[in-house]
């Protein structure tokens, strides 16, 4: 059994606070589609479990990365090591705890490769493995657990009071891996701050860097996407309830697949009126 020195995170989703969607700044940031380069995977293919998406149920689409699917998948794995390969802008910080606590958990060892970003939860999850890999070029985000809180001063007060825990316990999960004081941790969350994969390994947040190669999925449309769910995630900002962002997305899906045949540039046409709604929004 491995004995890991990441510490357990034994806290529930507070019943009055909301699940936080990606910052449309993180999303931004997120190259999707990015995977391990040809040869580079490995010996058993079998054993890798991929966090390639936002953490928790995509409200957008119905993907996401979810606690059960990842429950499913290491029950699925016969093999005595695992690997977790990592690109991700964050998202459901308590879907993200779930994960970390499940993979913490597991008797096996764990390796996580942070192929591109490990932002917000993701970072969290990356915390997990007993070798934390990351790509040159990747980086890990860590910052204070966002919610969504609305009401008078007093209830936005109690809404700080029950986060409190939460940046705490990241903090003790962080200076754990790190081997620094939770203070400092807790500093890097204060700070939002980015860790290149070179500082990463520095800081003592990742063992080394990543020695496979990354490269893009050739059938991936990571850019209209990113854009819608950049899209979805100002407009929950907004308050707009869900099912009116899932009605106003699927018309602009539907816009952007009718237009395609009739002018070549139909996607550039649909990207900036797709970047024109976002500055809008912001």
């Amino acid at each position: 059994m491995t004995l890991r020195s990441a510490p357990p995170i034994n806290l529930s989703r507070p019943p009055r606070v909301q699940a936080y969607e990606p910052d449309p700044a993180l999303m931004a940031k997120w190259t999707p589609g990015l995977r391990a380069g040809p040869g580079r995977e490995p010996a058993n293919g079998a054993n890798t479990i991929s966090i390639l998406d936002v953490i928790g149920a995509d409200g957008m689409t119905g993907d996401g990365v979810t606690a059960r699917r990842i429950s499913v998948a290491l029950r699925s794995i016969t093999t005595e090591a695992i690997t977790v390969d990592i690109n991700s802008p964050g998202g459901d910080f308590f879907e993200g705890v779930a994960i970390y606590n499940l993979l913490r958990q597991d008797p096996r060892k764990v390796t996580v490769r942070i192929l591109g970003l490990a932002a917000s939860a993701a970072s969290v999850i990356a915390m997990a493995g007993d070798e934390v890999q990351i790509g040159r070029a990747g980086f890990l985000m860590l910052h204070n657990a966002w919610a969504v809180s609305v009401g008078n001063r007093h209830d936005l007060a109690e809404a700080a009071r029950l986060m409190a825990p939460f940046d705490a316990a990241m903090a003790e999960v962080y200076a754990a891996k790190a081997g620094v004081d939770p203070a400092e941790a807790a500093a890097w969350m204060d700070a939002e701050r980015w860790f290149g994969g070179a500082e990463a390994v520095e800081a003592g947040l990742a063992d080394g860097l990543l020695a496979a190669d990354v490269t893009r999925d050739a059938g991936a449309q990571p850019e209209a996407q990113s854009a819608l769910r950049r899209i979805d995630t100002l407009l929950a900002r907004q308050n707009i309830p869900r099912s009116e962002r899932r009605a106003l997305l699927a018309e602009l899906r539907g816009t952007q697949d009718a237009a395609a045949p009739v002018t070549p540039r139909a996607d550039d046409d649909w990207a900036a009126a797709a970047r024109s709604l976002i500055q809008t929004l912001t």
